[in-house]
């Protein structure tokens, strides 16, 4: 028998919480390679901050961040662990999750910088135009 939708939905983004949880706590675990652990801090950052890089205010292109980049990104960091430390991991991420949601200081600083260097870059170029 098929799930209905909306509890697919909600499964599929309990699933997303879990593994970023699990991703965060992998990116201290010294089996994980460098590589990985530079996706995963990216992610986890991302994923953790409270600002996000498209604001959801703005219509249709608020929420690709949440439906589209941040899965394939947790995606592509789950790719680069290995198994066993994963897993690992996700156990420990279930037993902490009714602790309270994780935060993270260092994602929102990089959402912001993102945002001033695109604010400072557009009225660069707004700048240049008006000069000529």
């Amino acid at each position: 028998m098929l799930t209905p939708a909306p509890e697919r939905l909600k499964a599929w983004a309990q699933q997303l919480r879990l593994d970023t949880y699990a991703l965060y706590l992998a990116s201290a675990d010294p089996r994980v390679p460098w590589y990985a652990k530079v996706l995963v801090g990216l992610v986890v950052a991302y994923a953790l901050s409270p600002i996000d890089l498209i604001p959801d205010f703005i219509p249709v292109l608020g929420y690709v961040d949440d439906l589209l980049i941040l899965p394939a990104g947790i995606a592509l960091a789950i790719k680069l662990i290995p198994n066993g430390v994963l897993e690992e991991h996700r156990a420990k991420a279930r037993l902490r999750l009714g602790e309270g949601r994780p935060r993270s200081r260092l994602g929102a600083i990089v959402v912001v910088t993102v945002w001033v260097l695109l604010a400072l870059w557009i009225a660069s170029m707004g700048r240049r135009i008006l000069r000529r």
